[in-house]
């Protein structure tokens, strides 16, 4: 390696490394900040919470890497250009594509890198993520009553407007609905203006004292005749107190791992797989509804052995007046029963199949994504490095607006793309790749312009026809004069 090579690519590992790692950074603070609500009052210990951003991080590397490159780019370039150091390589007879050939083997490097990571490293940390999320939202249900929702308590639930006191063990207007084993539904509501949570850490047991309420419970009965009258007690409170056993809630293993039908949590090899599978059960789901509905018709066993006659009926009025009218009610009344259930059942298969599609679009874009980010890396690097050659500006400031612009666009395009794909409005195909080819004629462009010395825009192009036709006008002028 020259050095020159040698200098360029040092050059840019040293701001590529930096910037890696100041938004690594930013993004894993952005995480914390999202998720803080299912790790705090949890008792967790500090290894625990280290392993769950171990587990999240390689998650931001899609987000990450492709943001790290263009900036670099612009800012190695830029730089280059603003220290009249490209002005000093093309004196030499060094050209920009000369320039870039030692970070181009690094990029290359870095899209392969950046796919085996996708393809393994992120399905396992997603895989580990999804499984400790689960476990943890397990952990110590009494200290995490949000205000305002209903919340799972085993054999209740609970919902409270205000909490306060230490640990928030105060609550304000409870609404608790009780669960029973014998029957699903909300028939045991208990109200009550004020709630005192008991308990310790190291209890399985919580007790809630509730205080001035009414307890409301409707009552089951074997008679159908009394059912219909529904039932129900009644009472009020001054002091109700509710025992819950939380040993089931905080007997969790926080390493156990049960949790393995995610689509982020596959390898290419198991995505062809599993969309192969689904589109397969997809495929026999919409045979087996053609069939259904064939039958349902009744054309199998619609008998068509019928002989001609000589007396040949007028159905220009439809074959209705043909019965009697008992009889031509019943025919229609059995139609529309026909129909009506046919469209039921097209109708709840629908909502099925729809399901169904946006779980395969979701498994095809998972595939797809592995590939665009190692494709990713190498356009942005091909847009940020002749840009930052072109704008001649180094450091953190204009690059950072610059890079921060054109990645926002980049990323938003495929956030709406992936969007549309999983309702099936474009393809899964297209709305990975479609970010990346947009930016791929951008990159083509700017490293043309910054190959023959142009600008970033050539607006010169967009006013000479016009400059053209005022030339053109005044020379007319000059002649009628004369």
């Amino acid at each position: 390696m020259k050095i020159l090579d040698r200098y360029i690519l040092s050059s840019y590992l040293k701001t590529f490394f930096s910037v890696f790692v100041i938004l690594m950074f930013i993004f894993v603070l952005q995480t914390i900040w999202l998720y803080i609500g299912e790790l705090a009052g949890k008792d967790l210990d500090f290894v625990v919470i280290l392993k769950f951003l171990l587990y999240f991080s390689p998650k931001l590397v899609p987000l990450v890497l492709p943001l790290t490159i263009l900036l670099t780019s612009i800012m190695t370039f830029g730089n280059f250009a603003e220290n009249y150091e490209f002005a000093a390589m093309k004196s030499a007879g060094i050209s920009l594509q000369r320039a870039m050939r030692s970070l181009t083997f690094f990029i290359l490097l870095v899209s392969f890198t950046a796919f085996i990571f996708a393809n393994n490293v992120i399905p396992a940390a997603e895989y580990k993520s999804i499984n400790l999320r689960k476990n943890i939202a397990q952990l110590k249900p009494a200290m995490v009553i949000s205000e305002g929702v209903f919340n799972d308590l085993g054999e209740i639930n609970i919902k409270v407007e205000e909490k306060s006191g230490n640990n928030d063990r105060f609550l304000k207007n409870v609404i608790i609905h009780k669960k029973s084993e014998r029957r699903a539904g909300n028939y045991t509501v208990i109200k009550a203006k004020e709630g005192e949570l008991i308990g310790s850490t190291d209890s399985n047991i919580l007790s809630l004292v509730l205080k001035d309420g009414n307890y409301y419970d409707e009552i089951l009965t074997r008679s159908p005749s009394s059912r219909t009258k529904k039932p129900f007690a009644k009472s009020h409170f001054e002091e109700y107190v509710i025992n819950m056993d939380l040993s089931g809630f905080n007997d969790v293993d926080l390493n156990e791992e049960k949790y393995s039908n995610s689509h982020n949590m596959l390898k290419i090899s198991e995505l062809n797989q599993t969309i192969d599978s689904f589109s397969t059960s997809y495929n026999q789901e919409v045979e087996n509804l053609s069939r259904n509905l064939y039958a349902r018709s009744g054309m199998v066993a619609m008998v068509r052995d019928f002989e001609p006659k000589d007396t040949i009926a007028d159905l220009s009025e439809g074959i209705l007046p043909l019965y009697e009218p008992y009889r031509a009610s019943q025919i229609i009344n059995l139609a529309m029963g026909n129909v009506n259930g046919a469209l039921a059942v097209v109708t709840a298969k629908q909502a099925e199949l729809n399901l169904a599609t946006k779980r395969l679009n979701k498994f095809e874009i998972a595939l797809h994504e592995k590939y665009a980010l190692a494709f990713a890396c190498i356009v942005l690097f091909f847009v940020g490095a002749p840009l930052g050659a072109i704008i001649r500006k180094g450091g953190m400031g204009l690059p950072m607006v610059i890079a921060i612009l054109l990645f926002l666009t980049y990323h938003f395009i495929g956030i709406f793309a992936k969007n549309s794909a999983e309702e099936g409005t474009i393809s899964p195909f297209l709305a990975t790749w479609l970010s990346t080819l947009i930016m791929l004629p951008l990159g083509i462009l700017l490293t043309y312009r910054a190959t023959t010395d142009q600008g970033l825009f050539g607006f010169s192009a967009l006013f000479e026809p016009i400059r053209k036709m005022l030339k053109k006008a005044q020379i007319m002028g000059r002649n009628e004069n004369d």
